[in-house]
């Protein structure tokens, strides 16, 4: 059956859940962007730093080792001694004496050989200490390096060699080039992943919703389907029993009061009927009032009973819970076969009882007294005249270690028995198998209904069955009180 779309407030795209899934998700692969395109070019650097240090810092140690010696340096020395070295790698080298003076510059754009080094890398080495500086700039690695050239702990000059390297640099650039095209793949296929997901949930999360608002204006019969295995399709199966069962309370609570209002119109009817007939026909004589107002007061005694009995169930249904009590229920079944004694002479009745004692049970003693008092008078009411009502009462143990001690009351009748296609509707709220008796008789259909009630609610199990060769059997099972012992 198609189902009647329900809408509501739409939700600001700003506040939506579609929204606030996109930004998280933006904000996440945002964050693995940014270290995917630094934290990889950063390590390369460091490793072309550590590379280039390494190999300037080779070839000072070669060349300061080779210029070492007794005798000061020359620049016609320095000259020769490199050449012998053959020195390749580098773009510029530079040889000083102690007192800054460059003595050898293989630079062919600013040679200042015969000139003073102002170089801070050449000040820094002839004060004793190594120096090595690189930088990424311009597309290109540029690499400085000087180193003291020592003699027996003197100072005889300084070595200072400088590199530019343009492919490492390009190799380090195309890194970072591809890393920016993959990202921006990333990026792309993360956003329509993201728009894709937080539609699919929102989407599932939209149904759920539109069940509710179906469910909050009656439509007790809307099912929602999720496919999946997911929280949200147990959310789905766990609304869809919801509305199952306010479904069927809905269906209870619709006949109920469908049913109350037919039996309560019933002697109401009456009273009317009854009263329009004695206010038209004038001439009636006295005896035929009499026998009217005596209907009167019949149909108001039903409609007391209805009314008293339906307020019986309301309480039960909305009683909080109650202290309970060991009962003696042998005492209570004895006292009302003492009140249904007159109504069962009445009827030509015979009661039979069969009770065990100590067969306590907690629950209230006026509980115990309502369903005992429904079942043996329901038994006196729809017997045969002349029949019986048998009431057993014994203690007995429980199939299961669970069930531990049990008390069974038993009521059973010689009448016309319940047919079996009934037998599983009598608990029901005013279902009479036979409604022309139970009106004959009193009944308001809701005797039944309050015995499993006040059974329930005390812990017990209530059943019936047909009793062969006749009559009905009534089986009420309690927990057996046990008391606690120190």
């Amino acid at each position: 059956m198609a189902q009647r779309p329900r809408t509501g407030p739409r939700v600001p795209f700003v506040h939506s859940l579609q929204t606030k899934f996109m930004l998280s998700y933006g904000a996440i692969i945002l964050a693995l962007v940014i270290f995917l395109n630094t934290y990889p070019i950063l390590i390369s650097q460091n490793m072309v730093f550590q590379s280039k240090r390494d190999a300037l810092w080779r070839q000072a140690d070669i060349i300061t080792s080779a210029l070492a010696g007794r005798e000061a340096l020359t620049a016609e020395g320095v000259a020769a001694t490199l050449s012998m070295l053959g020195v390749t790698g580098v773009d510029r080298l530079m040889v000083t004496r102690p007192d800054g003076l460059v003595l050898y510059d293989t630079s062919e754009v600013d040679n200042a050989q015969g000139k003073y080094a102002l170089l801070w890398e050449v000040v820094t080495a002839l004060g004793g200490d190594d120096v090595f500086q690189s930088e990424y700039r311009d597309g290109a690695f540029r690499s400085r390096s000087a180193a003291p050239i020592r003699y027996r702990g003197m100072t005889q000059g300084a070595v200072y060699l400088y590199e530019y390297d343009q492919e490492q640099a390009q190799l380090l650039l195309d890194l970072q080039t591809n890393l920016l095209r993959i990202s921006v793949v990333v990026c792309v296929a993360a956003l329509l992943f993201s728009v894709v997901l937080s539609k699919a949930i929102t989407r599932r999360v939209a149904v759920l919703l539109q069940g509710i608002r179906s469910v909050r204006e009656g439509e007790y019969s809307y099912r929602v389907t999720l496919s999946g295995s997911d929280e949200l399709s147990r959310l789905a199966d766990e609304f869809n029993e919801l509305t199952g069962r306010l479904q069927t309370t809905e269906e209870v609570r619709r006949r109920f009061v469908s049913d109350a209002s037919h039996e309560l119109k019933t002697p109401l009817a009456s009273i009317r009927l009854l009263t329009d007939s004695i206010l038209q026909n004038g001439a009636m004589d006295q005896e035929t009032v009499r026998d009217f107002v005596s209907d009167i007061g019949s149909e108001a005694e039903r409609l007391t009973r209805i009314t008293e009995k339906l307020l019986t169930l309301t309480r039960m249904d909305t009683a909080p819970p109650r202290e309970l009590t060991p009962v003696d229920l042998r005492q209570v079944i004895l006292r009302v076969e003492h009140m249904l004694t007159p109504l069962a002479q009445q009827a030509h009745i015979t009661f039979q009882l069969d009770l065990s004692g100590g067969c306590r049970v907690s629950s209230t003693e006026d509980d115990l007294y309502q369903i005992a008092f429904n079942l043996m008078e329901n038994a006196v009411k729809y017997n045969l005249p002349g029949g019986k009502v048998m009431v057993s009462l014994f203690p007995r143990r429980g199939r299961t270690a669970a069930e531990g001690d049990l008390v069974i009351l038993r009521v059973e009748d010689t009448g016309v028995g319940i047919p079996e296609d009934d037998l599983s509707k009598i608990f029901d709220r005013f279902y009479r198998v036979d409604k022309a008796r139970s009106r004959e008789a009193g009944g308001t259909g809701l005797g039944l209904s309050i015995v499993r009630d006040a059974v329930l609610q005390n812990g017990g199990q209530i059943q019936v069955r047909r009793r062969a060769p006749e009559g009905t059997c009534f089986e009420v099972t309690f927990p057996r009180w046990k008391e606690d012992k120190p």
